[in-house]
């Protein structure tokens, strides 16, 4: 017999790939970190002996969640300032609140407090961007949670840098300090089209394209951003980016609500991909994203949460639930993007557009080990004729019971391994004290 690390039996498999699929009674055989094998329960007992078993007799599988658009340090932001439109949210309350108190304890609690909810929630990879990346990198790395840092670029200046020179050389000296490192990659994330100058994002352009690195924006946010280039640039915010040639296989575009049938040709055509973050732009009514039409004309489509200041939790089921009934509001085709579709699109579409496809965002033989146990046991989840359809749009995260990365548990029966859930929490307190104090 082969001997593994890790053998789990499931009462269902939704390995992604084949799109759709959904297997019963099936065995997954982790080793050193990377799934061997995918077969039949009764397979798997002939051929492995393992060190750790797992019975899962009424979970289903899936790969792990990529949360592909977050502030991770924003959640200690959580509803500061609810009920305001995107400019005013930003200008008036968020902006100055980041400027008094960002600073790297900021960014070690708040990203330590992200992850905890990311985990408990499925989430085993998420794109972040923020100031202080540095901190947030050796804070997943002190979790065993798979990130993708940006290396933020914007205009004005900030407690992390002072100009967007200053902002690239910073950002590069991360990534070359770390880039080996198995857990954690990098993107360049200028912020915005409306915080970014030209020169930048060209010297950006240059370098992703000689480093290879995906870069990550927001992008047609609101009708007002559109609106307000126009009016600066004599172009929309896609054209000028497209002139400098940033729309291609690189370009992650966030949140995109506000686009027109040539747009959406243009970003197929070029291989862009689209975060799309349904909860953020429905709280701050920022209009619709196009999910359907994207996928119709072949857009790698992924999930984002956004902050937790913005939705307000980092919950990438409860997204994959909001997605597929809003694509079917808004398209008014009651099939439009179904539950496997947002599987999909929180897995392994997350994977590819942050260049992780051959790593992860499936569970097939070779690819790392990032995988999620979901309870469908509860009186909530009875009967269960679709699994799939069940995960989308039954199930809620605290049923999920058990997170691998790369075949270590970082969430065993509920319970996280590697952050103290005691003391992030305290923590969170304190910092609702000083913002509430200065507020």
């Amino acid at each position: 017999m082969e001997t593994v690390d890790l053998l789990i039996r499931a009462r269902w498999i939704a390995p992604v790939e084949p799109d759709g699929v959904v297997l019963d009674h099936h065995a997954l055989a982790v080793r050193d970190g990377r799934i061997v094998a995918l077969l039949p329960a009764s397979e798997a007992h002939a051929r492995f002996t393992a060190d750790t078993v797992h019975e899962l007799n009424s979970h289903i599988v899936i790969p792990g969640l990529v949360n592909a658009h977050t502030h991770a340090a924003m959640a200690l932001m959580r509803g500061l300032a609810d009920d305001l439109p995107l400019m005013e949210w930003l200008q008036a309350h968020i902006w100055p609140a980041e400027s008094r108190w960002v600073g790297t304890e900021f960014v070690e609690d708040g990203t330590q407090l992200a992850m905890a909810e990311m985990i408990r929630g499925g989430v085993t990879c998420f794109n972040d961007m923020y100031f202080f990346p540095d901190i947030a990198a050796h804070a997943a790395s002190r979790a065993g949670m798979r990130a993708v840092l940006g290396l933020i670029v914007i205009d004005f200046p900030t407690v992390w840098a002072a100009n967007a020179d200053e902002y690239i050389a910073k950002g590069l000296a991360l990534y070359d300090q770390h880039k080996d490192e198995a857990l954690l990659s990098f993107c360049f994330a200028p912020h915005a089209p409306y915080t970014v100058a030209d020169e930048a994002l060209k010297r950006i352009r240059t370098l992703a394209n000689e480093l290879d690195l995906p870069v990550h924006m927001h992008v047609h946010e609101t009708a007002h951003e559109v609106e307000e280039a126009t009016a600066r640039f004599g172009m929309r915010p896609l054209e000028r980016l497209a002139q400098m040639g940033l729309v291609g296989p690189n370009l992650l575009a966030v949140h995109m609500t506000q686009l027109n049938d040539a747009e959406i040709r243009h970003l197929a055509e070029a291989g862009a991909h689209v975060v799309h973050c349904p909860e953020s732009n429905l709280k701050l009514a920022s209009g619709f994203c196009p999910v359907q039409k994207l996928l119709d004309a072949g857009v790698n489509v992924c999930l984002g949460t956004d902050g937790a200041a913005s939705n307000n939790d980092l919950d990438l089921l409860g997204e994959m639930r909001t997605a597929a009934l809003l694509a079917k509001g808004v398209s008014g085709n009651a099939a439009a993007l179904p539950a496997a579709t947002a599987l999909r699109m929180a897995t392994l579409n997350g994977a590819r557009a942050l260049g992780l496809g051959d790593e992860i965002g499936s569970l097939v033989p070779g690819k790392a080990a990032d995988m999620v146990a979901v309870d469908l046991a509860g009186l909530e989840s009875r009967p269960v004729y679709h699994p799939l359809s069940h995960l989308v749009y039954a199930t809620s995260r605290h049923q999920v019971t058990d997170v691998w990365v790369a075949g270590k548990p970082l969430l065993r029966n509920g319970r996280l391994t590697t952050l103290d859930t005691d003391a992030i929490g305290a923590k969170a307190e304190v910092w609702q004290q000083r913002l509430m104090e200065n507020a």
